[in-house]
């Protein structure tokens, strides 16, 4: 088995809360992982996705640490602390200087934003907007149901339905878009305690407010994902995720199922695609 510091570089592009999950799991498998990541990152389940570096310098997701570097020499020196480097580069264009032995497309935008076959030896698609056997070798599943986690081998995920996965039958419910557009302001409960992830909410309660404009509470849950506060959002943008199962407040911080299992399929595509192709990554 090769040392981490001499493996060929993993780059996942996204660093948001599902690709998180890959990035976790592939972390942990050994693999020599990067990330990249835009310069203003808008995920709201914040406690749970490594995107958050770009922020605050470093992140921490389930014990993997995190840390935004300027430059590819950088990333190798923190690669070898054992932490997973994260550059601000939202075309990718560092993987001319990196060469990749794979690149891992996790941006979740529902259409392929420049990845293709000849990035890497390796090329995989998280969800639509990839189709396997032209634009990536593979792609994986991301609805939720009997196939998420898939590995597809020729042709593409599942369309965009544009509603969200039902939990406790709520989909569409349990997500919240910007009323108005404006700078994110954190509010307080009747109690005087702030309002963020992981609070216990109910329907109507005002969240947070855009400007002066109130964001309410559409179901009662645990408000799982809020966007980060002073992020200048534009009306319609997705700000918060309520669950409506109230047990999940335990869980805000941690990867969920979904980035777990879709994790579960990109280990899997790398180890069948890197044997049938004669890569050593591990």
């Amino acid at each position: 088995m090769l040392k981490r510091e001499v493996r060929p570089w993993v780059l996942v592009r996204g660093a948001g809360d599902l690709a998180t999950g890959v990035i976790v799991r592939l972390y942990r498998c050994g693999f020599r992982v990067i990330t990249t990541e835009c310069a203003d990152p808008s995920a709201i389940r914040r406690k749970a996705a490594l995107c958050e570096a770009v922020w605050r310098g470093t992140s921490k997701v389930e014990g993997v640490r995190c840390r935004c570097v300027s430059d590819v020499a950088q990333a190798a020196a923190v690669s070898r602390t054992g932490e997973v480097p994260l550059l601000v580069d939202e075309r990718a264009a560092c993987i001319g200087v990196l060469r990749p032995a794979a690149v891992v497309d996790a941006i979740l935008a529902k259409h392929n934003l420049g990845t293709d076959r000849s990035l890497a030896q390796i090329t995989i698609g998280i969800g639509p907007g990839f189709t396997a056997g032209e634009d990536v070798d593979a792609v994986v599943e991301t609805m939720r149901g009997h196939h998420l986690g898939r590995v597809i081998r020729q042709g593409a995920a599942i369309p965009d339905t544009g509603v969200p996965g039902a939990i406790a039958g709520y989909t569409v419910e349990r997500v919240i878009h910007a009323p108005a557009a404006g700078r994110m302001r954190f509010v307080k409960d009747e109690t005087g305690a702030a309002v963020d992830i992981g609070a216990i909410v109910r329907a109507g309660q005002t969240i947070a407010r855009i400007g002066e404009t109130p964001v309410s509470a559409t179901i009662n849950g645990v408000l799982r994902g809020l966007i980060r506060e002073g992020y200048p959002v534009s009306a319609g943008l997705k700000i918060a995720d309520i669950d409506p199962r109230p047990e999940q407040a335990a869980y805000c911080d941690t990867i969920s199922d979904k980035a777990r299992a879709i994790g579960g399929g990109v280990v899997e595509a790398l180890l069948e695609l890197s044997g049938e192709k004669g890569i050593e990554l591990l």
